[in-house]
Protein backbone atom coordinates (compact mmCIF):
# COMPACT_ATOMS: atom_id res chain seq x y z
CA UNK A 1 0.00 0.00 0.00
CA UNK A 2 2.06 3.64 -1.10
CA UNK A 3 1.64 6.05 1.40
CA UNK A 4 2.28 9.56 1.83
CA UNK A 5 6.21 10.34 1.83
CA UNK A 6 7.21 12.85 4.87
CA UNK A 7 9.54 15.42 4.12
CA UNK A 8 10.88 16.20 7.46
CA UNK A 9 12.74 14.33 9.97
CA UNK A 10 10.20 13.48 12.65
CA UNK A 11 13.32 13.90 15.49
CA UNK A 12 15.24 16.62 14.18
CA UNK A 13 13.27 18.39 11.96
CA UNK A 14 15.75 18.43 9.13
CA UNK A 15 14.79 17.87 5.41
CA UNK A 16 14.93 14.28 5.08
CA UNK A 17 16.56 12.46 1.79
CA UNK A 18 14.95 10.26 -0.79
CA UNK A 19 17.54 7.25 -1.63
CA UNK A 20 15.53 4.68 -3.77
CA UNK A 21 12.85 5.05 -6.20
CA UNK A 22 11.58 1.85 -7.64
CA UNK A 23 9.19 1.34 -10.54
CA UNK A 24 6.11 -1.00 -9.39
CA UNK A 25 5.53 -2.13 -12.65
CA UNK A 26 9.12 -3.76 -13.68
CA UNK A 27 10.75 -3.59 -10.45
CA UNK A 28 13.40 -1.23 -11.45
CA UNK A 29 15.51 0.61 -9.00
CA UNK A 30 17.40 3.74 -9.05
CA UNK A 31 19.24 4.83 -5.82
CA UNK A 32 20.52 8.04 -5.26
CA UNK A 33 20.12 11.45 -3.01
CA UNK A 34 16.82 13.39 -4.56
CA UNK A 35 14.62 15.26 -2.41
CA UNK A 36 10.92 16.14 -2.24
CA UNK A 37 11.02 19.00 -4.18
CA UNK A 38 8.89 22.21 -2.97
CA UNK A 39 5.42 20.66 -3.21
CA UNK A 40 6.87 17.80 -1.09
CA UNK A 41 7.83 20.18 1.70
CA UNK A 42 4.51 21.34 1.75
CA UNK A 43 2.37 20.03 4.93
CA UNK A 44 -1.33 18.44 4.59
CA UNK A 45 -3.03 21.83 6.24
CA UNK A 46 -0.83 23.88 2.96
CA UNK A 47 -1.48 21.18 0.43
CA UNK A 48 -5.42 20.99 0.84
CA UNK A 49 -5.15 25.21 0.87
CA UNK A 50 -3.30 24.63 -2.68
CA UNK A 51 -5.87 22.50 -4.26
CA UNK A 52 -8.86 24.72 -2.67
CA UNK A 53 -7.19 27.68 -4.26
CA UNK A 54 -6.25 25.75 -7.41
CA UNK A 55 -10.25 24.45 -7.57
CA UNK A 56 -11.06 28.67 -7.31
CA UNK A 57 -9.19 29.57 -9.62
CA UNK A 58 -7.28 32.06 -7.25
CA UNK A 59 -10.56 33.71 -6.35
CA UNK A 60 -10.08 34.62 -2.11
CA UNK A 61 -13.81 35.11 -2.31
CA UNK A 62 -14.37 31.81 -2.97
CA UNK A 63 -11.86 30.57 -1.10
CA UNK A 64 -13.21 32.10 2.23
CA UNK A 65 -17.14 30.20 1.31
CA UNK A 66 -15.05 27.01 0.55
CA UNK A 67 -12.83 26.77 3.60
CA UNK A 68 -15.50 28.58 6.06
CA UNK A 69 -12.80 31.45 7.14
CA UNK A 70 -12.96 35.31 7.31
CA UNK A 71 -11.09 36.97 4.22
CA UNK A 72 -8.26 38.25 6.25
CA UNK A 73 -7.63 34.42 7.24
CA UNK A 74 -7.35 33.08 3.20
CA UNK A 75 -4.84 35.91 2.46
CA UNK A 76 -2.47 35.16 5.87
CA UNK A 77 -2.90 31.59 4.85
CA UNK A 78 -2.23 32.76 1.53
CA UNK A 79 0.70 34.38 1.94
CA UNK A 80 2.30 31.84 4.10
CA UNK A 81 1.74 29.00 1.26
CA UNK A 82 3.63 31.32 -1.11
CA UNK A 83 6.63 32.14 1.53
CA UNK A 84 6.60 28.66 2.44
CA UNK A 85 7.20 27.54 -1.66
CA UNK A 86 9.73 29.86 -1.62
CA UNK A 87 8.02 32.09 -3.98
CA UNK A 88 7.85 35.10 -1.88
CA UNK A 89 9.88 38.30 -2.48
CA UNK A 90 9.70 39.13 1.26
CA UNK A 91 6.52 41.18 1.16
CA UNK A 92 2.86 39.57 2.12
CA UNK A 93 0.91 38.53 -0.98
CA UNK A 94 -2.86 40.31 -1.36
CA UNK A 95 -5.61 40.60 -3.00
CA UNK A 96 -6.28 43.33 -5.91
CA UNK A 97 -9.28 44.07 -4.96
CA UNK A 98 -11.00 41.87 -6.90
CA UNK A 99 -10.67 38.73 -4.66
CA UNK A 100 -7.20 37.73 -6.81
CA UNK A 101 -3.84 37.87 -5.52
CA UNK A 102 -0.69 39.74 -6.45
CA UNK A 103 0.34 42.99 -5.11
CA UNK A 104 2.08 43.28 -1.86
CA UNK A 105 0.75 45.10 1.21
CA UNK A 106 1.58 46.05 4.50
CA UNK A 107 2.62 44.00 7.37
CA UNK A 108 0.80 45.73 9.42
CA UNK A 109 -2.48 45.55 8.12
CA UNK A 110 -2.24 41.88 7.98
CA UNK A 111 -1.07 41.90 11.99
CA UNK A 112 -4.10 44.55 12.59
CA UNK A 113 -6.60 42.37 10.72
CA UNK A 114 -5.59 39.07 12.75
CA UNK A 115 -5.64 41.06 15.96
CA UNK A 116 -9.28 42.42 15.22
CA UNK A 117 -10.66 38.96 14.72
CA UNK A 118 -8.67 37.54 17.95
CA UNK A 119 -10.80 40.52 19.48
CA UNK A 120 -13.90 39.70 17.95
CA UNK A 121 -13.01 35.94 19.11
CA UNK A 122 -13.38 34.82 15.45
CA UNK A 123 -10.09 32.84 16.06
CA UNK A 124 -8.28 31.42 19.04
CA UNK A 125 -5.10 33.51 20.85
CA UNK A 126 -3.16 30.27 19.04
CA UNK A 127 -4.57 30.36 15.70
CA UNK A 128 -3.87 34.21 16.04
CA UNK A 129 -0.06 33.40 17.14
CA UNK A 130 0.43 30.55 13.92
CA UNK A 131 -0.94 33.64 11.54
CA UNK A 132 1.49 36.05 12.93
CA UNK A 133 4.46 33.85 13.31
CA UNK A 134 3.60 32.86 9.31
CA UNK A 135 3.55 36.52 8.43
CA UNK A 136 7.42 36.79 9.48
CA UNK A 137 8.36 33.99 7.70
Amino acid sequence: MARDVISTCPICSSELAITRLQCRSCGTAIEGDFNVGRFGRLSREQLTLLESFLRARGNAKELERELKVSYPTVRARIDALVRALGLADGAPVADDGEGDFGRSVESSELRRDVLERLARHEITADEAAVLLRARKE
